[in-house]
């Protein structure tokens, strides 16, 4: 069960990695094509930063995929670094959504809820287990480490 809540938030955040890609580069093209500006701000200037913010956000998107299809194929929780980031997703989705229920609409709150809840479930699931990148022997690892003897006096 846990490898297809993984594969199916992967798919999600992809999905939405394309939808705010491209409803950024249409709202750069609305701003450049319309001469908008706020407070004076170059219209150009605002349309590139329209579109590096579609880029960026769809890349941590794509990344946030990548991890959660690497926990499907391992069937193992990620390591530190993943973990951070699927956490970071997931808070992220949270704000968007609380933020996304006024100006767009409910629809959009339940599209954001929906994958942060894959997201955390996801996270949940593989909560229990050690990280992928703790090799044998060491704290975390799967083999406990050698007991230590007591120091003679």
């Amino acid at each position: 069960m846990r490898r297809s809540v993984a594969v199916a938030a992967a798919v999600l955040l992809i999905l939405e990695a394309f939808g705010f890609a491209f409803v950024n580069w249409i709202m750069g093209i609305a701003v450049r094509h319309q001469q908008m500006s706020l407070a004076g701000l170059d219209p150009g200037a605002m349309a590139v930063g329209a579109w590096a913010a579609g880029v960026l956000m769809a890349l941590f998107l794509i990344g946030c995929a990548v991890v959660l299809v690497r926990m499907a194929q391992r069937d193992r929780s990620p390591g530190r670094f993943g973990r951070i980031l699927l956490i970071v997703c997931a808070v992220t989705h949270g704000i968007l959504g609380a933020g996304l229920a006024a100006p767009v609409g409910w629809a959009a709150f339940v599209g954001m809820m929906v994958i942060l809840a894959c997201v955390v479930l996801t996270l949940v699931l593989y909560a229990g287990e050690a990280p992928a990148s703790a090799p044998d022997g060491e704290p975390g690892g799967s083999t406990p480490p050698p007991p230590v003897a007591p120091a003679a006096v």
